[in-house]
């Protein structure tokens, strides 16, 4: 398929070139990393807090909360995406991507800020999807950023910093937001769009997009791209997709269910499937750097299948072992507290995310051109959201027709990651590219 061929036209060559030759920076990174902070900040602030406004402030019903809250998936289905592929196409002084960057961070600021005052529920809706559409519409461009500025060798390690930074800011959002919150409900939300905006600044100030010499001929945009991949004669980037669906839906599949498969299946109290899933969020922090270097030093591919292989392991063990050894505490540890035999489990599992999760990126951004890597991007995104979305329904269908059987969570999960497992095995594009005509 000579559209989506990794070697590059005589038009790529001048970019390429001039992305490749940079030396991989850890300040830049670093400050992409700020943004990703910010990010992460701002949507742990809006799953904390919004949910109860709409219960309290203007008493929604549960379905309908539920609703509201699966909307920021459905803005990132439709408009991530096709941005892009635009963002590719996007010829302007400060580059292909800042321009998104300066339209959507500032918005979203803006409207994420104001929520807290509004009074009526009409403005509240209005003022969420303001920050719903603007967030979607910087999203892709800002992560095609990181392939612009960093070298094709070190895209997976760039991931894992990032990644690491991303999850830093959600934990902190969840902590300090709480304490925040109890001097004044506007605190958390204020704080999350500081942070949105000093990335901005930041990024603004110190990144500097490579130029682009040349214009490619025939640059495709999303569904271009897409039926492209379709043709393309060993599937690989198409099975490189079903598998980020696979397991996104297995990952969604579990942390959508953990808390009641803690109450219902484990007996345990209602807090501890957060502490649970703090225990998956801790693993995966401390592993996503690592899992860059792994990717790179061992293959993308071979850490992700080995990824696979973890987290279906561990689903499979929450599965076959009864709640009595499930539940039964281990080792005590410091901030932790004891760690009950699940929380080891899911302690193994978040470095598994973290092996797959974090090289998935960058095998997508190489699987084309430099110059069209905000399309694929917006592919990467479309899959994986359509397995964010997807993953709690499959998974509350087959808990109500096993019965309310919780259990069967842990077996759901498993059986998308084996089919992600297979279609790995069919990928032979994604690795990073050795040199500038890669």
């Amino acid at each position: 398929m000579s559209s989506q061929s990794s070697t590059p036209t005589a038009t790529h060559k001048p970019y390429l070139a001039s992305i490749e030759s940079q030396r991989f920076s850890i300040i830049k990174i670093l400050l992409l990393g700020l943004g990703y902070f910010g990010i992460s900040a701002l949507w742990a602030t809006y799953n904390a807090f919004v949910p109860i406004f709409l219960a309290n402030k203007y008493q929604l019903a549960p379905a309908v909360i539920g609703f509201f809250m699966a909307l920021d998936n459905v803005a990132a289905l439709f408009i991530q995406p096709a941005v892009g592929p635009w963002s590719d196409r996007m010829r302007s002084p400060l580059g292909r991507r800042m321009p998104f960057l300066l339209v959507g961070a500032p918005i979203a600021a803006a409207a994420f800020g104001v929520i807290p005052f509004v009074a009526i529920l009409p403005l509240f809706i209005a003022c969420s999807i303001t920050l719903l559409l603007s967030m979607a519409f910087w999203r892709t461009p800002f992560t095609a950023l990181i392939a612009d500025v960093t070298p094709s060798p070190y895209r997976s390690q760039a991931n894992g910093i990032i990644n690491a930074i991303g999850v830093l800011g959600a934990m902190l959002a969840f902590l300090g937001g709480a304490a925040l919150y109890k001097l004044n409900p506007a605190y958390p939300f204020w704080s999350s769009a500081g942070f949105v905006l000093l990335a901005l600044l930041f990024i603004l100030i110190f990144i500097k997009e490579p130029r682009i010499y040349g214009e490619e001929t025939g640059q495709p945009g999303l569904l271009s791209s897409l039926r492209a991949i379709l043709r393309d004669a060993d599937r690989s980037t198409l099975r490189l997709l079903l598998a980020i669906f696979c397991w996104f839906v297995s990952n969604n599949t579990i942390d959508a269910f953990l808390s009641l498969y803690a109450v219902n299946h484990l007996k345990m109290g209602e807090t501890a499937g957060a502490r649970l899933l703090g225990l998956f969020t801790i693993s995966y922090v401390f592993f996503a750097v690592p899992a860059g270097f792994f990717g790179s030093r061992f293959g993308r591919r071979t850490t992700i299948l080995t990824g696979i292989a973890v987290m279906g392991l561990c689903g499979l063990v929450m599965y076959l072992l009864p709640a009595s050894t499930l539940t039964i505490g281990t080792a005590k540890l410091p901030v932790l507290g004891l760690v009950p035999v699940i929380g080891l489990v899911l302690l193994v599992s978040g470095t598994g995310w973290a092996l797959a999760n974090v090289n998935s990126l960058p095998m997508v951004m190489d699987s084309t051109g430099n110059l069209r890597v905000g399309a694929y991007i917006g592919l990467f995104f479309l899959f994986s959201t359509l397995g964010a979305i997807i993953g709690p329904v499959f998974n509350g269908w087959v808990i109500q027709l096993s019965g309310s059987d919780y259990r069967v969570t842990m077996l759901a999960g498993p059986f998308f990651l084996l089919a992600a497992f297979v279609l790995m095995l069919g990928v032979r594009r994604g690795e990073a590219h050795k040199n500038p005509q890669s």
